[in-house]
């Protein structure tokens, strides 16, 4: 068994889902879509550049989540997949994540997007195996606001990870193979520590680094 770590946003989907989320509160007027947009593209602006701090992000992200109660949520986050998510999607990422289970090797999608988000989006994949940020819930489900544990971002990739394989009994070492696909410099921690390295749809940060350290690059969008 060999172990297969995808990154999601702009990796395997042609969009940023945290960004699209938030757009999509905007269009159906669940925020203030001035303040909440400019907000939003400014963090937004931060990630692409790396300069992004994942903790206020998150706050203000899940800060906006709680403002909801978790049913309406819910609701929403169905009529976002529908629109947005699933139209997303394209075979060509499906295709590379089903080789990997075909090969019967450990996979798993691992995003600084918030988990209730993204839980869905790993569900169509077919993907059992979600390592995201945790929104803190009360005992009836609904978020508060708060994040649990630190960002999965950055070095939080590797800590989670690290964490995530402890808890089955495994580590990064076990596996004589271990691919992590990324499109993204903030995730150069991860894609430094296994040992095939995959620069996925990468931006031009991203590229450079790779191309400086002979790691392969993979395109999977023409657009």
């Amino acid at each position: 068994m060999n172990l297969a770590l995808f990154d999601l946003d702009h990796t395997l989907l042609p969009l940023d889902s945290d960004y699209e989320w938030g757009q999509f509160l905007v269009r159906i007027g669940a925020v203030d879509g001035d303040a909440f947009a400019r907000r939003n593209a400014d963090f937004y602006a931060q990630y692409e550049a790396g300069t992004l701090d994942p903790v206020e992000y998150l706050e203000f992200a899940l800060g906006t989540l709680a403002q909801f109660p978790r049913k309406q949520l819910d609701d929403w986050r169905l009529q976002f997949m529908e629109e947005v998510i699933q139209p997303a999607i394209r075979p060509v990422a499906q295709d590379l994540v089903k080789r990997h289970q075909d090969a019967d090797d450990l996979v798993a999608i691992i995003t600084a997007t918030n988990k209730f988000v993204t839980a869905p989006i790993a569900q169509a994949f077919g993907v059992a195996n979600l390592i995201a940020a945790e929104p803190d819930e009360t005992g009836d489900g609904e978020i508060t606001g708060k994040l649990r544990g630190i960002p999965t971002s950055g070095p939080g990739k590797v800590i989670h990870t690290q964490q995530w394989l402890a808890d089955k009994g495994r580590s990064l070492d076990s596996f004589a193979r271990s691919y992590f696909y990324s499109d993204s410099q903030n995730d150069i921690p991860l894609l430094s520590v296994v040992t095939n390295p995959i620069a996925t749809n990468p931006n031009a940060k991203l590229k450079a680094h790779a191309q400086a350290h002979g790691w392969p690059i993979l395109t999977l969008f023409d657009d």
